[in-house]
């Protein structure tokens, strides 16, 4: 998927978002259909030198808050329960793990402290709905099967007021 440089809006944009200045956006992944940024890449390594493994992070509270509320539905724990008796499921999931890591290597960072860690629990368990849908929205539909299927289950967050 095309990725967008930020801009100081953007990057003004994020700070309303999240409520804090936000920390070494590399760039935007995902713009909500209001044209905001809702998921954005980070590098491995924040410029304060904290290794950081979550390459899509999601900003956009509307996006993050519907997700929060799916996160209560026991969705995760339905899921985790499949990869032991999917095979094929437990495959895809495997290759997001490994796009992700590919696209996080793409930036030409050595990160030895996060090296072979997503996030979201991939490849082996579901923890995280907000990791798992950032990389759907930023890498597109079907690189993550979990991402894809909370995407599908989340009402139209971007509707009514703008995210920022």
């Amino acid at each position: 998927m095309a990725k967008d440089k930020a801009t100081q809006a953007d990057l003004d944009a994020i700070e309303r978002q999240l409520g804090r200045t936000p920390r070494d956006v590399h760039a935007i992944a995902y713009r909500c259909p209001c044209g905001k940024p809702a998921v954005v890449e980070t590098p491995p390594r924040l410029s304060d030198g904290t290794p950081f493994p979550t390459f899509y992070y999601a900003t956009c509270p509307k996006l993050t808050g519907a997700i929060s509320t799916l996160e209560t539905t026991g969705m995760m724990a339905e899921m985790e329960a499949r990869l032991s008796t999917d095979a094929d499921l437990a495959e895809k999931y495997q290759a997001a793990h490994q796009e992700y890591l590919a696209a996080r290597g793409a930036l030409g960072m050595d990160v030895p402290e996060v090296e072979g860690i997503t996030a979201g629990g991939m490849p082996h368990r579901v923890k995280c709905l907000h990791s798992l849908v950032a990389h759907s929205l930023g890498a597109g539909p079907g690189v993550n099967p979990f991402g894809d299927e909370a995407l599908a289950a989340l009402p139209k967050w971007w509707e009514g007021e703008p995210c920022a």
